[in-house]
């Protein structure tokens, strides 16, 4: 971030404080670290999605609390103020980007996402899919988007999927039960 000619200076000369939510990409399994980090000695608003599954564990079936997005948060701050002390706040890998420019989320993807997350009746149904098959998301904040098998592994409650989110293909991992074959 240049001070001189900068897209993100202009804002902070401007006297202009406008806070958006970005994706923020962590180390494995430390979302939940991250997102104290970044609330706790921050003080910023910081979103950490998850939902109950039910999943085998020593051949007994429990329900878990996981995340939504294993290895992503969300984080609202200010580019021009914030930037560097997420960026580098331990923990963190970066922020998701399209380019030198961190991505937006849109309030209203993390609105459906919180009240979505808030339900715990997931279906409980696993089909089995093909890698390469084109599948829709059918339940959930991510319903109605159609995403391309890329590896369907051997673990029965959870698949690789290629789908467009944020403006550009992300995979992420996504329960089996979410997904029914695209029509």
């Amino acid at each position: 971030m240049h001070r001189n000619g900068g897209s993100l200076a202009g804002h902070a000369t401007l006297g202009v404080s406008q806070t958006h939510w970005y994706c923020i990409h962590t180390r494995p399994q430390r979302e939940q670290f991250v997102t104290e980090q970044l609330s706790t000695f921050l003080g910023l608003e910081v979103y950490f999605p998850t939902i109950r599954l039910n999943k085998t564990i020593r051949r007994v079936r429990r329900e878990v609390v996981a995340p939504l997005f294993p290895r992503y948060l969300f984080c609202r701050c200010e580019l021009t103020t914030d930037y560097r002390a997420v960026r580098y706040a331990r923990d963190v890998i970066d922020l998701v980007s399209f380019g030198a420019q961190p991505a937006q989320v849109d309030d209203q993807l993390i609105a459906q996402i919180k009240n979505w997350s808030a339900t715990t009746d997931l279906p409980n149904q696993a089909t089995s899919f093909a890698e390469g098959e084109q599948v829709e998301i059918t339940f959930g904040p991510m319903q109605g988007l159609h995403a391309v098998i890329l590896d369907a592994h051997n673990d029965r409650e959870r698949v690789a999927v290629l789908l467009s989110i944020l403006g550009c293909e992300a995979r992420v991992t996504i329960d089996r039960s979410l997904l029914a074959r695209a029509i």
